[in-house]
Order: C-alpha cells, then structure tokens, then sequence
C-alpha cells in the first residue's frame, strides 16, 4: 500500500510539474473524448429509433370524404381479415384536428384558410412482425390502394430502411473517425509524458544508479497518463451529460406521426464504463508509446 501511494505521489508530482502542458493535454484529451462521446450517443439513438420504428411498423389509410361510418365498418372487418394486419385503429376527421392541436400548438396557423377541418379519416393499420418485409408491406399497401374507399396510403418501410443502410454507414465511419480520435489522444498525451521524461532524465539516471527497477521507474509515468486519460474521460462525460440534457429539453424529439413516444436515450451505465475505461487504456497506451524514449533521459 505504502508502494502504491508513493507511486499514485509520484504520478500526480509528474502531472503538477508541468501544469501548462498538463492542462493543453487534458483540454486536448477531454475535447477527443467529448467528440467520440456526440458520436456514439448520435449512432445510439438512431439504433434506437430504428429498432423501435421496426417494431412499430405501420400503415395509414386515408379514407375519401364521402365514405360513411357503414362503409368504415365494414371495411375494418375486411382489412381485419388479412393475416399481414396485427391490429387496426380508426381515426376520425375530428380526432386527426385534436390531435395536431395538442402535438403542434404554434403551427394553428396553418390551419387558417383550409376550412374547419381538412384533415380525412383514416385507418392507422399496424403491420404483424412475420410481415414486416419490404415485400410483403407493399403487397400490403397495394392491397389497400385498390379499395374503393381508400384516398391514399403511408407507410414508413422504404424510409425505416434507408435509415438502417444510412446507420450501417454511420457505423463504418464512426470507426474511421474514433480511430483518428484515439490516435490523435494517445500522440498528445505522449508527447506530454516525454517532456516530464526529460525535465526528470536527472532524477531517473540517480534513481537507476541506486538500483531502482525500471518497472519502479515507469509505473509513475503510466499512472499519469492513466490519470490524464480518464479525467479526461470524466470531464467529457460530464459535458456530453450537459449538452445531451439541453438537447433533450430543446428537441423533445418524439415519433409523433407512428405512435413512438421514446425520447433521446442517454449513454447506457455499461457504455458509460466502457467510455471511462478506454479513456484510461489510451492515457497508458500514450504513456507506453513515449516510454520508448526512456533511454534517451540517460544522455
């Protein structure tokens, strides 16, 4: 215990030597994380949104003007009848108004000049999961289409999976962007342990003369760079918490067309681990990279 807080000492003396380098390396470090962080939280709640766009995939049926509540009833039973059909809920012109209402209140205006109600009827149809293919949701449509009460039919299928091609994108590029990141994060912080290397070259030559091993003589370096990289990593958690929660208040983002009521997800407690840990790993992986030129603080 007496070896590991002489050690820990040491580290936080290496960091308080060089306090300028130390905080350009630390702003540096945090900044690197921060933009990772944006990143992963974008590709979390795009993954998010598509899982719960799939699991709620839905067709909307807009019925003509003229048909009557007969004719709606009778269709419903009809509709009902197809095995591609999980569920159906009608929608009437007066509930289409109320419900733009409540969800868009300073959009009233639009509504001006178009008459007491221009919103139709509809049949919001919600598909079953066996059918849930792009295929077998436009056998679906068309199906829907070719009934004579039908006005026009919306469906999300082609959109959720041009989201899913577009996410698989981000994926890839995501890769790209943290591998620059990391590599960028490790470059600096090693760069920063070299100049404590050197402005200690001295005391590490005096302490290899009296027989100090050189995992001694390391540990301290890489305790720093441990230390830089994961409060490094904390501060810009603490940053992506706060930009997360202005975002969340501002966009209060809500799948109000397809009945999706989830809201932005913040980073997961497992991922909020693994984000501190690889903060941790990159701070000692740049302090192994500039440990290389431990020989050279002999000369």
């Amino acid at each position: 215990m007496t070896r590991l807080r002489y050690l820990l000492h040491e580290a936080v003396d290496n960091i308080k030597s060089n306090r300028t380098t130390t905080f350009v390396a630390l702003a540096t470090t945090t900044f690197t994380m921060l933009a990772m962080g944006v990143f992963l939280l974008v590709y979390l709640n795009v993954q998010e949104a598509l899982g719960s766009l799939r699991e709620e995939i839905k067709v909307i049926v807009y019925l003509r003007d003229v048909v009557s509540p007969q004719a709606v009833s009778r269709v419903r039973a009809e509709i009902g009848q197809d095995s591609a059909v999980a569920g159906i809920e009608y929608v009437s012109r007066e509930q289409a108004l109320a419900t733009f209402r409540a969800q868009f209140p300073s959009e009233e205006r639009l509504l001006s000049g178009l008459g007491d109600n221009p919103f139709p009827a509809s049949l919001v149809i919600k598909v079953s999961p066996a059918y849930r293919s792009s295929e077998q949701v436009r056998a679906l449509v068309q199906k829907l289409n070719a009934l004579s009460e039908t006005e026009e039919v919306l469906y999300s299928q082609d959109w959720i999976e041009n989201l899913a091609v577009a996410l698989r994108y981000l994926e890839v590029l995501g890769l790209g962007i943290g591998t620059v990141l990391a590599a960028s994060m490790v470059t600096i912080l090693a760069n920063t342990i070299r100049l404590t290397l050197h402005a200690r070259r001295d005391e590490i030559e005096i302490m290899k003369l009296i027989g100090a091993t050189t995992a001694f003589i390391k540990t301290p370096f890489v305790l720093e760079g441990a230390l830089l990289g994961g409060v490094g990593a904390l501060c810009s958690l603490f940053l992506l918490r706060t930009l997360f929660g202005l975002a969340e208040a501002k966009l209060a983002l809500r799948g109000t067309f397809w009945g999706i009521g989830r809201g932005l997800v913040f980073l997961p407690d497992r991922v909020t681990v693994a984000f501190l840990l690889l903060g941790i790993m990159l701070g000692c992986l740049g302090s192994v990279v500039s440990l290389f030129q431990l020989r050279g603080a002999r000369s």
